[in-house]
């Protein structure tokens, strides 16, 4: 299942604060702050779609993440390459590194990621 790009901003403060209540997410945010019923909907929404829940503390609630960070987005990168690239990661990778405009250091040092995970494999 999939956020919304609004959801995902909302996932990211669950994720970096680990445990947050309402007033905590609100204030998160930029001016203008969105609604507190704003907030509750879109919790309502990722609660239904697995993502949050919540510990009741006295009349708050406190909101925690069921799904880790890195596990969301490896499923949507993993899809995208599936989707646009024929399941190919090579595909994905070359069309990366020759459309993302990185510079060489940031080349060299994805050459050093790369060559990392190849030794970790060989072994």
């Amino acid at each position: 299942m999939k956020l919304t790009k609004t959801e995902e901003q909302l996932m990211e403060v669950i994720w970096d604060k680990k445990e947050v209540f309402m007033k905590d997410i609100i204030d998160e945010y930029p001016d203008p702050k969105p609604a507190t019923t704003t907030i509750a909907t879109l919790l309502k929404r990722m609660q239904n779609k697995g993502f949050v829940a919540y510990n009741l503390m006295g009349n708050s609630r406190q909101y925690y993440a069921l799904v880790k960070k890195g596990d969301y987005f490896s499923k949507h990168v993993n899809g995208l390459i599936k989707d646009f690239f024929g399941s190919s990661a090579l595909q994905f990778a070359s069309f990366f590194t020759r459309q993302a405009d990185m510079t060489a250091d940031e080349l060299e040092s994805l050459k050093k990621i790369i060559d990392d995970q190849i030794e970790r494999k060989k072994k």
